[in-house]
């Protein structure tokens, strides 16, 4: 990355929003603003539980995600909610709510990842149609079961330019949807009236440095085009120019640049070499991004599909090259300043979405992959395929052009007007944008009033995250089909474990009734808008962790001890596998509800709501990586003689520091010290290994003052050189000593 986005007002404004409150958002910016750096800068670091898909397979692979129809398993076709079969079809496919819902085949871990899905990122969507954004609102709706509730409760992230390509809709499908859609873009789905949608346009130019140039591209986008605008363009009218290495034909018709590139390649006096693409598994080849044999010469014109992964960054996706030679089956290119570089194949993957409940994180799960060189013949490109392209030579034939958007997608892919051609003059009539777009764009939310609002909005949505700390539902539905497990089961002592899950099940049942009563009070606490009283607001939720934590720490400890029995018992490994993940849940619960009391009690002291919530996120993942840490070191364990936390404690008592502990065992450093600070609780480690003599003291006098304290509860009230390391040594330390006497 050639710049930090984060440092632009509209980006970081924009990324706060995604990450830092519910709500939904289109981030739209014309070409070459970075609204691909912004899809990749949020899958890295937004902490939600997300997916991201596209309306097409080519824009999928390149946003690295699912297309729509393969994600919620969308028949093609019409659909019209309350379409009724007697009025006719005219011979096109149409679905209506019930018969949507009715054939769904969705299996149930697919399901399960629907339900658990809190973002979902839908990319280029000015292909989308409004009648499919419906569709898939139905379908988020009936499998969350919160009908009432747009999107299933699930925020939506738009990203793309609706001055680019338009959705595709049919004369047929067009006269049956105009009765229930003012126009075919996502924006007149029945769904977004529904919700308060936010905009925000990324304004920052990255692909154009040339005012005169940018303000030509601005006035096409925005159907405003002028006299010198047209007589700007009218220079550049070249009907007669021969290509140059280097100049690429932008047309508007497959024929013709499939034509210009085989007539090309024919010309050249080498020998044609053929390169197959290894594809496996489930792959449609009607989304590959590139020849699946690839015929190539020396002397051949390409272009890269894909940017270079190296830090250098030695081309990018559109970066015209020629082929230098082709040798026992390695393939030369010439880069600028008379560079040769080897091609390398790069692989592309196809990807569904799975809930892991072990991580408690939405992951992608590859079905297959297609592997090629990232290049294809460059003599000429449709303006549909362009898109996403940048080139710094191109002859435009938009002479033919015939949808919205065809001009300016095909002009804003050139950095500059040095390297238009026009091989076609551009007529005003051509420069075409819907009206419907326009209108639509100048309700753009203003980037001051999303920054004004934005405060408010991260509140709420911390409060709600305070609020779902408390929900045990999904804690008693683990437990309940925990019971049900046991019950079928043929596993030793069964009549013992029986009763201990049905004495935490019917234990939860109650208080997961407790709970709800305690959530429906902090609503009333928090429906006072900006007068909600924030220190009564921690009062009562320290009020509630006092109730509910030893709740959990006690079944915590029950479970941990009943997992101990089990392990060296025959015929339970099944079983085993379900104790762990209602013990994973359980200690998530623990730690939520330890955050909650954080992050009131940073609300009560009025402290920054940014720094709040990126601090809970920052927690949150450290705590998913030990409990990963851990978990896997428990499977492993079973089969170990000696259990690796103890290898880290006789390597420590040998001599080595943590830190070589970590480098030879190949573990994060935060693994060991979760291995040793165990044994101060044993009185096997010493806790001065981790804390200075004032730090143990001052710790104590905090956990003293405060015994129902968590981890996530002291370190807001010391300073930063104090780790959750060193708190969780005297913790253990604490609780040696009281033990021990």
């Amino acid at each position: 990355m050639s710049f930090n986005p984060v440092i632009h007002s509209d980006f970081s404004i924009a990324a706060q929003y995604v990450t830092q409150t519910d709500r939904s958002l289109f981030v739209t910016g014309k070409a070459g603003t970075g609204k691909t750096t912004f899809l990749k800068y949020i899958r890295e670091n937004c902490p939600k539980k997300m997916a991201v898909v596209a309306p097409t397979g080519v824009a999928a692979m390149n946003a690295g995600g699912a297309t729509i129809h393969s994600f919620f398993q969308l028949p093609f076709g019409t659909y019209i909610a309350d379409y009724r079969p007697d009025w006719g079809s005219g011979g096109m496919e149409i679905n209506n709510r019930h018969s949507l819902l009715k054939n769904l085949r969705i299996r149930s871990d697919k399901r399960e990842t629907i339900k658990e899905l809190e973002l979902l990122i839908i990319d280029e969507v000015s292909m989308l149609r409004a009648d499919m954004l419906d569709a898939i609102d139905a379908v988020l709706r009936h499998i969350r079961e919160k009908d009432q509730i747009p999107f299933g409760g699930v925020q939506i992230v738009f990203i793309g330019d609706l001055y680019q390509l338009p959705p595709v809709v049919t004369r047929e499908e067009w006269q049956l949807m105009s009765s229930y859609y003012r126009s075919a873009f996502f924006f007149d789905a029945q769904c977004v009236q529904q919700i308060p949608l936010l905009s925000i346009e990324l304004k920052k130019v990255f692909r154009q440095s040339d005012n005169t140039f940018i303000r030509v591209l601005n006035n096409i986008r925005n159907n405003q085009t002028t006299k010198p605008d047209m007589d700007i363009l009218e220079e550049h009218y070249l009907p007669n120019f021969t290509p140059e290495p280097g100049y690429i034909l932008l047309t508007s018709h497959n024929a013709q640049a499939d034509l210009i590139n085989k007539s090309e390649l024919e010309k050249l006096d080498a020998h044609p070499h053929y390169f197959d693409a290894a594809v496996r598994g489930d792959f449609n080849e009607r989304n590959v991004p590139v020849d699946k044999q690839m015929m190539l010469k020396e002397g051949a014109q390409v272009m890269f599909v894909k940017n270079d992964k190296g830090e250098n960054r030695r081309y990018y996706n559109g970066k015209i090259v020629t082929v230098s030679r082709i040798q026992n089956g390695k393939v030369f290119v010439w880069l600028d300043n008379n560079i040769e570089i080897e091609l390398e194949k790069e692989v592309w993957r196809n990807i569904s979405y799975q809930y892991d409940r072990d991580k408690d994180e939405v992951k992608e799960e590859e079905l297959g992959s297609f592997t090629q060189f990232p290049v294809r013949l460059a003599w000429a490109i449709t303006i549909h395929k362009s898109q996403g392209l940048t080139f710094d030579k191109a002859i435009v034939d938009a002479g033919k052009s015939f949808a919205a958007g065809q001009v300016y997608v095909a002009l804003s892919r050139l950095r500059s007007l040095d390297g238009l051609v026009l091989h076609t003059r551009i007529q005003p009539s051509q420069v075409i944008t819907d009206e419907r777009v326009v209108q639509f764009c100048n309700r753009l939310t203003d980037t001051e009033e999303l920054q004004a609002h934005l405060a408010g909005e991260q509140q709420r949505y911390a409060c709600q995250r305070l609020q779902q700390s408390f929900d045990l539902e999904k804690l008693f539905e683990q437990v309940q089909e925990l019971l049900r497990t046991v019950h079928k089961s043929a596993i030793p002592e069964k009549e013992t474990a029986s009763k201990l899950i049905l004495a935490w099940f019917e234990k939860l049942e109650k208080e997961k009734d407790v709970a709800t009563k305690f959530r429906n009070q902090l609503s009333q606490i928090l429906n006072t808008g900006a007068d909600t009283d924030y220190p009564f607001l921690y009062q009562r939720t320290l009020s509630a962790g006092q109730y509910f934590l030893p709740l959990m720490q006690r079944m915590s400890q029950e479970l941990s001890e009943h997992i101990t029995v089990y392990k060296v018992k025959p015929k339970s490994k099944k079983y085993l596998q379900y104790l762990r993940a209602v013990n994973i849940l359980l200690q998530r619960k623990i730690f939520e509800i330890e955050q909650s009391l954080s992050l009131a009690q940073g609300l009560a002291k009025g402290g920054n709501v940014t720094n709040l919530l990126e601090s809970i996120a920052k927690d949150k993942k450290q705590f998913e990586h030990t409990n990963e840490q851990l978990h896997q070191e428990e499977d492993t364990s079973v089969k170990e003689t000696v259990p690796s936390r103890n290898i880290s404690l006789e390597m420590y008592q040998s001599g080595k520091s943590i830190e070589e502990i970590a480098e030879t065992r190949s573990m994060a450093v935060s693994t060991v010290e979760g291995h040793l600070t165990h044994f101060v609780g044993t009185g096997e480690m010493p806790v001065s290994a981790f804390v200075s003599s004032e730090e143990l003291a001052l710790l104590l006098r905090k956990i003293t003052a405060q015994p129902m304290a968590s981890a996530t509860q002291l370190k807001a009230d010391l300073p930063d050189s104090y780790s959750y390391t060193k708190i969780r040594a005297v913790l253990a330390y604490h609780t040696f000593v009281k033990n021990n006497g």
